[in-house]
């Protein structure tokens, strides 16, 4: 009996510095990052690399859409170092200047739509025929939750777009109300169900298609939101994301992806963060996400550069005085 109690107490000790509370009692170099889905791989690689080259340091990861994620700091007021998110609107909007004092946009990214071998008629599927073939009655698609996951709303955006580029009125319609018992939480939460055949396509971040090895259809630039040059034609479309008021909502429009991250101004380790983010915005950070299969922005664009920390400004794009 005396061991189970020593075995619990010991597990208790290990796993609250993963519980809610004020992180008072974690470890000196304990290090807390709230990320994206998507960035999932990434994360998991840079910490990885940067636990080897710092000894003694954990890093413990927690995944969620990235509205969620943000809501987890606003809301639940949970410990947290470092948020990644997969749309800078998210922490521009929900953490600064309340939480945090500067934004940082560090790797892109695109919507694609991927499949498996398997999947029905993926050998016929193609950028003149993806829409008639994801609206037939016999083909099962996925998607996320537009509420909670960045991923979910560009959803929504492509298929707004699409309707425009292809000039079909009411294709979005058609597309969004199609197999909504399959949005899910955040879009990693779709790889089962294309990996086990629950269904046969998904609306995608490119980079998630690539880790999890799956065919993938690009969509044209102005459909993928890949593109910097179209952020006026992206910005036409919009969507209503839950506010920080219960009931009350925002609209978030569209612009070319772009996934970003802060230090929270109250972060317990604000020292080890700061050294984390100058890792991931380096070299070797760079490395990683093209590895991943996602493009890192270089040099990195930050919303404020003026509120940007002096060690992080040698890896952010310089703004032409006005």
């Amino acid at each position: 009996m005396r061991t189970v109690l020593l075995a619990l107490a010991v597990m208790s000790v290990l796993f609250s510095g993963c519980a809610g509370g004020s992180g008072s009692g974690r470890g000196d170099n304990k290090l807390i990052i709230f990320h994206a889905g998507s960035l999932s791989v990434p994360v998991r690689e840079l910490s990885a690399a940067f636990m080897k080259e710092n000894p003694g340091v954990t890093i413990l990861t927690e995944a969620a859409g990235s509205l969620h994620a943000a809501r987890k700091i606003t809301e639940l007021k949970k410990p947290c170092d470092i948020m990644l998110s997969a749309d800078h609107f998210v922490i521009s909007s929900l953490l600064v200047p309340e939480y945090a004092s500067w934004n940082i946009r560090f790797a892109t990214n695109e919507i694609v739509i991927a499949y498996r071998a398997e999947s029905k008629y993926s050998s016929i599927f193609r950028e003149d025929n993806w829409a008639d073939i994801l609206l037939k009655d016999d083909v099962i698609m996925g998607r996320s939750d537009p509420d909670a996951d960045p991923c979910g709303y560009r959803t929504v955006f492509a298929a707004k777009l699409a309707e425009e580029y292809y000039g079909r009125p009411g294709l979005a319609d058609s597309l969004l109300r199609k197999n909504t018992e399959y949005i899910r939480p955040k879009e990693v939460d779709l790889v089962a169900l294309v990996s086990s055949g629950v269904i046969d396509y998904m609306f995608q971040y490119k980079s998630v298609a690539i880790q999890h090895g799956f065919g993938y259809l690009e969509l044209p630039d102005e459909i993928s939101l890949s593109s910097p040059l179209l952020t006026e034609r992206y910005g036409t479309v919009s969507y209503m994301i839950p506010g920080e008021t219960p009931g009350i909502r925002k609209e978030v429009c569209g612009d070319y992806i772009s996934y970003s991250g802060t230090v929270l101004d109250r972060a317990p380790q604000k020292e080890l963060a700061m050294k984390f983010f100058e890792f991931m915005l380096g070299e070797e950070g760079a490395a990683i996400f093209r590895k991943c299969g996602q493009e890192p922005l270089v040099p990195a664009v930050a919303d404020d550069t003026d509120a940007v920390p002096s060690s992080l400004r040698k890896f952010i794009a310089v703004v032409p005085a006005k």
